[in-house]
């Protein structure tokens, strides 16, 4: 059959998270520290907020943009989250989760050959999407010694007279790295000098322990070129409603949802009306949840540091993303060898771009004894594999 499937699809490799986790679940007993997932459930209000919209029998199609409410609740909590404001008319779109937005994102701006840069390591999905849309991605190289962070000359390097879109992923998923506001604003000159649209993946920005989180879409000059991506999976405990929004220019947004309109019609209502009500009365669970991720960030630091892996401390997502150098493996041996011998699930650091090899993630979006434990036997299998 394969004479019949598209050759840009054969020849994108499947996810590397997915395909380690097959492994994953033919193991019994394993403690996982693999899956970004938060493990609170969605707040009950919340929930109940949607089981009452079914009972009230509101089950039908929305606005393909979504509901009028939930883009004038976006606009509001992204006035007060990031400082910038969106006309809820004609600059927010309702996603299926930020993936969707990034697809949509990528479709609607990309020609044939045109180049998106990527910085790496990062989430998986952002290459193949690209690919996906005819365009060509182009990984961008960050570094432990930089905590991940996106260099100014680093960018320069990279951009060509092809180059059309850049992404800032940040927080960082696999790293926990961020970008401060001296960071960004590095970044400006370049970004506008050479006519780049930005592509600023925000889901993880309510998960930052210093400061407030900034977005490059604040800055002067920005708003119009960026594209600010957000939803409700991490910091409401909402993965699996999968609701996530854009927001940007109005021919942008206006672009994206033509797509949309063919391919998805719109999301859920039920999620939807779920969304307002997190956006309306969810910030104070949501700052709990924050503030037990942050207890379980310090216990995982302490731990990985005492089993001697070198880490530097991430400061947003829930994540570390420590090197496994002393072990003398490759990233993937290695969590498919500690898998096998002490059934604790990580991710290989390669699975997020070629230079995340040597190291590995781990999510701390786990219940503290599970880190805890998991720690205690990576330390076991280290003191047997330590410079083999």
């Amino acid at each position: 059959m394969n004479r019949f499937l598209s050759k840009t699809v054969q020849a994108i490799p499947p996810s590397g998270i997915r395909k380690f986790f097959d492994l994953v679940a033919q193991t019994e007993g394993v403690i996982s520290l693999g899956v970004g997932e938060p493990d609170f459930a969605t707040p009950w209000h919340i929930t109940e907020t949607a089981c009452y919209s079914l009972e009230k029998g509101e089950t039908m199609y929305t606005s393909n943009q979504g509901l009028p409410e939930l883009r004038e609740e976006i606009a509001a909590y992204q006035k007060r989250h990031i400082g910038v404001e969106y006309s809820p008319v004609d600059e927010i779109l309702v996603t299926i989760g930020v993936s969707e937005a990034v697809d949509l994102a990528v479709r609607a701006l990309l020609e044939p050959g045109d180049e998106v840069l990527v910085p790496e390591p990062s989430y998986v999905s952002y290459c193949p999407e690209v690919t996906l849309a005819y365009g060509t991605p182009v990984p961008l190289p960050t570094y432990h010694g930089d905590q991940y962070r996106l260099r100014p000359d680093v960018l320069e390097k990279y951009i060509t007279p092809k180059s059309k879109i850049l992404v800032l992923p940040y927080p960082s998923n696999p790293t926990g790295g961020i970008m401060n506001y001296d960071d960004l604003k590095a970044l400006v000159d370049i970004i506008i000098k050479n006519d780049l649209i930005v592509i600023s993946d925000e889901i993880y920005s309510e998960l930052t322990y210093y400061g407030k989180h900034v977005s490059i879409a604040s800055f002067p000059g920005m708003r119009d070129r960026t594209i600010v991506m957000n939803g409700f999976s991490k910091a409401f405990a909402m993965t699996g409603w999968r609701v996530g929004y854009a927001c940007g220019h109005p021919e942008i947004i206006a672009a994206m949802t033509k797509i949309h309109q063919y391919m998805i019609m719109c999301a859920p209502i039920m999620g939807q009306k779920a969304a307002i009500e997190a956006l309306r009365h969810g910030e104070e669970e949501m700052r709990r949840m924050v503030d037990s991720y942050n207890y379980r960030r310090k216990i995982i630091l302490s731990g990985l540091a005492g089993i001697g892996l070198d880490c530097f401390e991430p400061q947003g997502a829930f994540y570390c993303f420590p090197s496994i150098a002393i072990s003398g493996m490759n990233s993937e041996v290695f969590c498919e060898k500690l898998l096998h011998e002490e059934q604790v699930a990580v991710v290989p650091g390669n699975a997020f771009g070629s230079n995340g090899d040597g190291f590995i993630r781990c999510c701390y979006a786990a219940s503290i004894g599970n880190i805890e434990q998991a720690i205690e036997r990576m330390g076991h299998f280290l003191r047997r594999h330590a410079y083999d």
